[in-house]
């Protein structure tokens, strides 16, 4: 749930020869000055509104009052139809034809929005935006007129949820996001029973994806980015998979928990698709999921694994890797001041404008020790991503089907 899922778009478009979504209308060169309320000092061309929404939500789950001029600066990105493009150079300038907008970082700017309260104006109008761009199937694509996807259709559950909608109720051609979920699911047979697919390919097959997983089991259980902890690890068993009985959000959530489960349980971690190393990013993004669903066993588990290997990617990798981290570790109940010796609240901070204030920060100390690396962009930067997605996007469900080069104003 970072800026991969957009650096996946561009890469898919480029392996099946999909039409892309329209350029940016600005994008900083790399020796352009940013914006001083915007977090991470690496090129925000693609995940600059998603950046800064992680950062904001994760300060809110520790009790930091973000400085005003990140929110505004947030604020600031917004389009006069609601929509947020990853990046606006010049705010100033009106959003035009040419504007790329898309779901995924309107949909994280809500979830920030209402999290800091006050917003109410700018967040209903980036909902009606959401649903004015919903499919007939009843789902989300990255971009409007993009065929639905796992990850688009539940961030965008996950931004309903938190302005007050009732995501069941929000359809289109009779259809609920719900509906659009359902039939991303696999069945549940074979080594991969249970998952989601980001999207069927051309054929309409279904590739178990399991980033697209932790996003699916979130957006059926109805539930954004934020997941406040509930029980304690160890107390709820893991779900098996089942198809017995009606299809429901909350079986396909259970099937989807189970998949991640069987997935984390060697080694503690997922698995990047094609180098065979560590996917911390979608690991901590997972520890989310479980805990959201209650199977926090393995969460715990593959949390206590994150205390130990996290720190240099999230070092090299910038705020939204921290935010995952804090995300990952409120869920789960625990400390986010003491990650394995670390303070991620520390070093997600100094990686923005210095907040209003920050509950507690007197009480942690000096005790954490100050992470190496560089602050940049969102997990192993843009263009990495797309690297590894040209070789193994279309085996991973990365197809991009129906895109289109109209966006909206």
């Amino acid at each position: 749930m970072n800026v991969r899922r957009s650096a996946a778009v561009l890469a898919a478009t480029a392996v099946i020869g999909a039409a892309a979504p329209a350029a940016a209308d600005s994008s900083p060169s790399p020796s352009a000055a940013l914006p001083s309320g915007l977090y991470g000092k690496a090129d925000p061309t693609y995940d600059g509104v998603w950046r800064q929404s992680l950062a904001l939500l994760a300060q809110d789950t520790a009790g930091v009052r973000p400085a005003p001029k990140a929110v505004d600066w947030l604020l600031a990105q917004q389009c006069a139809n609601g929509a947020f493009a990853p990046y606006r150079a010049d705010p100033a300038k009106p959003c035009d034809a040419r504007t790329t907008v898309d779901t995924n970082n309107t949909a994280a700017a809500v979830q920030a929005l209402t999290a800091l309260g006050g917003h109410d104006t700018a967040a209903g109008e980036a909902v009606d935006w959401l649903k004015s761009v919903q499919n007939a199937d009843g789902g989300w694509g990255y971009v409007p007129g993009g065929a639905s996807e796992t990850n688009s259709t539940s961030v965008v559950v996950g931004a309903l949820a938190s302005a007050g909608e009732k995501p069941a109720d929000v359809v289109k051609g009779g259809k609920s996001p719900y509906d659009a979920l359902l039939a991303l699911a696999l069945p549940c047979e074979g080594a991969d029973a249970g998952a989601f697919a980001f999207q069927p390919d051309k054929k309409g097959r279904l590739a178990a994806n399991a980033d697209a997983t932790a996003a699916g089991v979130l957006g059926a259980l109805g539930k954004g980015l934020v997941v406040e902890p509930g029980k304690k690890a160890g107390t709820a068993p893991a779900p098996s998979c089942t198809d017995t009985g009606r299809a429901t959000p909350e079986r396909a959530a259970a099937n989807g928990v189970a998949y991640l489960t069987k997935s984390l349980a060697k080694t503690g971690h997922l698995t990047l698709a094609g180098s065979g190393g560590p996917d911390v990013g979608n690991t901590a993004d997972a520890v989310v999921t479980l805990a959201a669903h209650g199977a926090t066993g393995q969460a715990g588990k593959s949390l206590d694994w994150l205390r130990k290997n996290s720190a240099a990617w999230a070092g090299q990798s910038g705020p939204a890797a921290w935010a995952q981290l804090i995300l990952a570790s409120h869920a789960m109940g625990t400390d986010p001041r003491d990650f394995g010796g670390r303070d991620l609240v520390k070093q997600l901070n100094a990686t923005g404008p210095a907040p209003q204030s920050e509950k507690a920060a007197e009480e942690s100390g000096e005790k954490n020790e100050e992470d190496k690396g560089e602050d940049g962009s969102s997990p192993f930067g843009v263009w990495w991503y797309v690297g590894v997605c040209l070789v193994v996007g279309i085996g991973f469900g990365f197809l991009l089907s129906g895109r289109t080069r109209k966006q909206q104003p």
